[in-house]
């Protein structure tokens, strides 16, 4: 029996304690009790008989890590969440956080890229989610969408927050066409009200943006922004190869300005790898084509770009190069593994070094197909080593589940320290588990990174949500 998320908003325990507004909320803290919190969404969800709809379920952090018992969950049929659920909407598709209206508690924002504006088709849409004492709260949320939606226009298929004037948190916002930036205002009865600057990326002919990733990659001060994506170079009319690029915005006093277009990838994380003050970044290549447009002829790439005064440094050298091969890894680089289809930042054993998660859910085991395998590679003061890397699937030592068919373990990652040991947890997830009722697991930090000793999942069903073909765990908020 399916449920309607809207009708089970789900928040156990004991309300959190206020956080002053003067103090600085944790990146996705949404309730102000100091630990940050787990945002997984299932944009395949059924909601109110409404296939492919979609829902986020949030998932308290405590001193005992992400909590399944302390949790909510909502949709576009939550009460006080504007609009009303419809096919194929995707709400959950992309996701950030971000102290928003500087109340000392983080915001959620989700996007609903495949949202029909009137008659038209996918212009696409976000929701804000506004942090309280009590957590992520329904009411009073904030709708936002383009002043002239476009058929496929895909409003808030690329979510990020950061600094980006050096003041207040804000957030950029991806469409198909173009990138905007929001400041956020608390309004004397409680309103939010928004203010949008309109970003050109600038960048060549043939990019295709596919999300944002945000860090202080020049140590300014002030956060900078990414654009993710891909540049098809044609023959003639004929598409004859399709690579990894990014387009790159420095922020500033006036706010984020066109820096540079590089080599980069459709996937990317932020984080400070080797300890220097400035922000890296991890693009994530698990499709690149060749001139036969054959995607399954390449096994993914991983492309790491240390920040410096200048921002990413993208001197030919200067970048690190990983394939499954190069790491060590198990696993063909020709079969279509899909490497670096997820990445994600964060310090797996409190060395100061941000450690780098990255899946390949097409990777192949014994004789199965696509069930998944994720990787720890680690930080250290010249970037990314295999040296110590470590592997996770559902074959893993006291992990629970089976390997199977299709379950594409490792199409999400996150590093999350729930817990604030200074030792992040990996969560991952498999959309596909189950025949695309999705799953996702738990990984609890140790002195030697994630373990899978005292792992354990949980999906839809855990949650009381919508479980068939939910492709629960399909993003993992940043």
């Amino acid at each position: 029996m399916l449920l309607s998320v809207g009708a089970t908003i789900t928040a156990t325990g004991s309300p959190a304690t206020a956080v002053p507004a003067a103090v600085e909320a944790v990146h996705d803290d949404f309730n102000g009790d100091g630990y940050p919190d787990l945002v997984v969404s299932a944009p395949g969800g059924t909601v109110s008989g409404q296939k492919g709809a979609g829902y986020v379920a949030v998932l308290y952090g405590s001193a005992s890590g992400p909590s399944g018992s302390r949790r909510a969950t909502f949709s576009l049929s939550t009460p006080g969440i504007p609009g009303v659920a419809q096919t194929d909407d995707g709400f959950g598709r992309a996701t950030a956080s971000g102290d928003l209206d500087g109340d000392g508690y983080a915001d959620l924002v989700v996007g609903t890229p495949g949202r029909d504006v009137g008659a038209t088709a996918d212009a696409g849409a976000a929701v804000v989610l506004w942090g309280s004492a009590g957590g992520l709260q329904a009411a009073g949320a904030h709708w936002l969408q383009d002043d002239v939606p476009a058929v496929r226009g895909r409003f808030g298929m690329g979510l990020a927050t950061g600094r980006f004037r050096g003041a207040g948190i804000e957030l950029a916002l991806l469409a198909a066409k173009g990138v905007s930036t929001y400041v956020f205002e608390a309004g004397a009865g409680g309103e939010r009200a928004s203010e949008a600057i309109p970003l050109d990326w600038q960048w060549r002919e043939g990019f295709t943006p596919t999300g944002l990733t945000s860090g202080d990659y020049n140590n300014s001060g002030s956060d900078d922004l990414v654009v993710l994506g891909t540049i098809t170079i044609y023959e003639s009319i004929h598409p004859m190869e399709t690579v990894g690029a990014a387009s790159y915005f420095s922020g500033g006093r006036d706010g984020l300005t066109y820096g540079k277009g590089f080599a980069g990838g459709p996937v990317g994380a932020s984080g400070d790898i080797n300890n220097d003050g400035y922000a890296d970044l991890v693009f994530g290549s698990p499709a690149d084509s060749d001139d036969l447009n054959e995607w399954l002829l390449d096994g993914g790439t991983v492309d790491v770009f240390l920040g410096g005064p200048s921002g990413p440094d993208t001197r030919e050298g200067a970048s690190q190069h990983w394939t499954q091969t190069t790491i060590g890894a198990s696993g063909d680089d020709a079969t279509g593994d899909r490497f670096g289809s997820a990445v994600t930042v964060g310090d797996v054993n409190g060395d100061g070094y941000a450690d780098a998660a990255i899946g390949a859910p097409a990777n192949d085991i014994n004789s199965l197909t696509d069930p998944g395998t994720a990787w720890v590679m680690r930080g250290t003061a010249n970037g990314l080593t295999p040296r110590g890397l470590s592997s996770f699937s559902q074959s893993t030592p006291s992990v629970p589940g089976d390997n199977e068919d299709n379950d594409r373990f490792g199409g999400a990652l996150r590093l999350i320290d729930a817990n604030r040991d200074g030792k992040a947890e990996l969560i991952a997830s498999a959309p596909g588990e189950d025949t695309e009722d999705g799953a996702a697991w738990v990984f609890p930090g140790t002195n030697n990174g994630p373990a899978g000793t005292g792992s354990w999942s949980f999906n839809g069903a855990t949650l009381s949500a919508p479980v068939p073909d939910a492709r629960f765990g399909e993003t993992l908020a940043p």
